[in-house]
């Protein structure tokens, strides 16, 4: 028999340091290691390229429902959230999934690109506004994490003073105070509550209105269930990525000619960094549904099997799949992929390339005031966020800013 290996933590800060280190650990056991997302919470976690499709494939071997298992996690637990089960596709399978993903995908392809790029340039300059002229920003505080809600605000159809309370909700949600927390909740219910109330009593062409008239035909449960995955995800993701993107560009010289010579467009920068450093770095729990041997590895039903996109990435399948393929850095898993696979690819690409776009282009001598060595980032399993990315450049007056909010060159 082979004996169990000692789980490697994944959490804390010295994962948050040097993840790869965490990643070559668990690579060690073999494609299925033995990880503890949180202390005492041990998980099976992917970290091989093939050995990711495989689970992320089968649908009869494993599934997304995590009732029972979540009970396990302490309520006040950083990743208490998001491991949660709720009426919502993340967490369903087979025709429920495929029911409740249905109503998701054809909703987001109602949306114009067009239109999302323009939400995303006006709350852009709304917040550029705010700290142009100081000429310092953080810009994880200041705008990374602030303007995906604004955004997802506008899309799911509340008045742009929603933003703000959406974001106060969100806060308070992460806390691993259990009080905030629930001050948090509550909050976050008030907020979908008066979100349903509203299209409710009139429609319009935002997510939650095609929602609740979609031809499925979902109860108000499921429809509010499905906004709050949705903005969760999307928020979590879009922060994460823009500020991980703005790194990546403020800290290469590769980069910093592209808004005026066009030698690598913020695409390309997305692209690394969703291949190298995903904002999402772990996630796709899953559940055997029957015990199994996988990848070498004797999985007892019930177990909790996780994929670290970021460890996945980084592994000699994944380069060697790249090279089949030959699209560069675009074979990455940071989206997931099978039936799960994340329905707002193309709308993650849009906002971000936008957000950032409008940022350097507003601010085109911006850079660090710090290393990017000595960069920091948020601990924790699930997501890749930095603390802070301090920055400075050329206050703008207020004739500068309005030249600047005019056209900015499109480099995606």
């Amino acid at each position: 028999m082979t004996a169990t290996p000692d789980a490697v933590p994944l959490y804390g800060p010295e994962h948050a340091a040097d993840p790869q280190h965490s990643y070559e650990l668990l690579r060690a056991q073999g494609p299925l290691g033995r990880a503890e997302i949180d202390p005492g919470l041990v998980v099976w976690v992917i970290t091989d390229y093939r050995a990711a499709l495989d689970l992320l494939q089968d649908s009869d071997n494993w599934t997304k429902d995590t009732r029972g298992w979540d009970t396990t996690v302490p309520a006040d637990s950083p990743i208490k959230e998001p491991l949660q089960w709720r009426p919502s596709l993340f967490f369903a399978d087979g025709e429920e999934h495929a029911h409740l993903r249905r109503v998701v995908t054809d909703s987001f392809a109602l949306l114009d690109p067009q239109h999302l790029r323009e939400v995303t340039r006006r709350h852009a300059d709304s917040l550029l506004d705010e700290f142009s002229h100081v000429g310092r920003a953080d810009l994880v505080a200041q705008y990374a994490r602030r303007l995906p809600l604004m955004v997802l605000n506008t899309l799911f159809g509340m008045p742009d003073e929603g933003a703000d309370q959406l974001m106060s909700a969100i806060e308070a949600l992460m806390s691993t105070v259990p009080q905030a927390k629930q001050a948090g909740e509550q909050a976050l219910t008030a907020y979908l509550g008066g979100l349903y109330a509203m299209k409710s009593a009139r429609r319009g062409r935002d997510l939650t209105s095609w929602f609740m008239d979609h031809p499925h035909g979902l109860t108000a449960e499921e429809v509010i269930n499905q906004v709050l995955i949705t903005q969760g995800a999307a928020y979590g993701t879009l922060a994460g990525l823009i500020a991980n993107t703005l790194a990546q560009i403020l800290s290469d010289q590769r980069y910093r000619g592209t808004l005026t010579t066009g030698s690598l467009p913020i695409r390309h920068a997305i692209d690394e960094v969703l291949w190298a450093d995903p904002p999402l770095a772990m996630y796709s729990l899953h559940r055997a549904r029957r015990p199994l041997t996988f990848h070498g590895r004797a999985v007892e039903a019930g177990d909790p099997v996780m994929v670290s996109y970021a460890a996945v990435n980084t592994s000699a399948h994944a380069q060697q799949a790249a090279d089949e393929q030959r699209s560069d850095h675009k074979a990455h898993l940071a989206f997931a992929a099978g039936p799960h696979a994340c329905p707002a690819e193309n709308i993650v690409f849009v906002v971000s390339v936008a957000a950032i776009e409008r940022l350097m282009g507003r601010l085109p001598d911006i850079e660090l005031t710090v290393p990017a060595a000595t960069l920091t980032y948020q601990p924790g399993p699930i997501y890749r966020v930095l603390t802070v990315l301090p920055c400075r450049f050329t206050p703008q007056t207020p004739d500068s800013r309005r030249a600047t909010r005019g056209s900015v060159p499109v480099t995606a």
